[in-house]
């Protein structure tokens, strides 16, 4: 099986991506960018997400609804910079849970090292949602889902703003089951592992860093 790869093209997403490629967006609107774009992705990834029958009572009778189950899904954010898209899926589905993987890229060898994970209980009984601004390398993005792997979740889908074609490749090579949502497929990576044109390091941008 041959993971999906599907590109988020609804007009306010892709002109609030405009708008934080700039060069000159101030870090606050970057960050208030990043979690607007973050809370209408959700409404896209989760399209499909399982939902069950439940008894109400509306002001004249009772009736048959549809819900999700909120406790039932896990977003996990790769730190630090995962946590932007994070505050805009919350806002849609505060009732999700949140695990969190730490990762640094080694600059030398733009491998990814990991130094922090902690996830919910139970999550064979849950679906889990990785979220990480750039797919670059693609190697940060593998080493997560593979420890991801290792607590058994119930599906696993990852979630980025801009990607690339060896970004999509690497992950695609390591885990086809796991489909890719993203809002943009750039041109290519430069020598340094930085997606062009891109919009520059998404932590630096989000916390002030540069």
């Amino acid at each position: 099986m041959t993971a999906t790869v599907t590109v988020c093209d609804h007009p306010l997403v892709q002109h609030k991506l405009t708008l934080m490629r700039r060069k000159d967006t101030s870090t606050g609107a970057f960050r208030r960018l990043l979690g607007e774009i973050g809370a209408l992705m959700a409404y896209e990834v989760t399209r499909d997400i399982p939902t069950h029958e439940v008894t109400i009572e509306t002001p004249l009778q009772t009736m048959q609804g549809r819900q999700i189950d909120g406790k039932k899904l896990v977003f996990v954010p790769i730190l630090r910079a995962g946590t932007g898209l994070m505050d805009g899926f919350l806002s849609v589905i505060p009732g999700a849970r949140v695990g969190h993987i730490g990762l640094y890229r080694d600059h030398a060898t733009l491998q990814a090292v990991e130094y922090y994970f902690k996830m919910p209980k139970d999550m064979p009984e849950r679906d889990a949602i990785v979220l990480d601004p750039m797919l670059a390398t693609g190697n940060s993005a593998v080493a997560a889902i593979t420890r991801l792997k290792q607590t058994r979740p119930r599906s696993v889908r990852f979630v980025c703003l801009v990607a690339c074609p060896e970004g999509v490749r690497t992950l695609r090579e390591a885990h086809p089951d796991v489909p890719i949502h993203t809002a943009a497929i750039d041109r290519q990576l430069d020598q340094r592992g930085y997606i062009l044109p891109g919009l520059g390091d998404a932590g630096d941008r989000i916390f002030g860093t540069v």
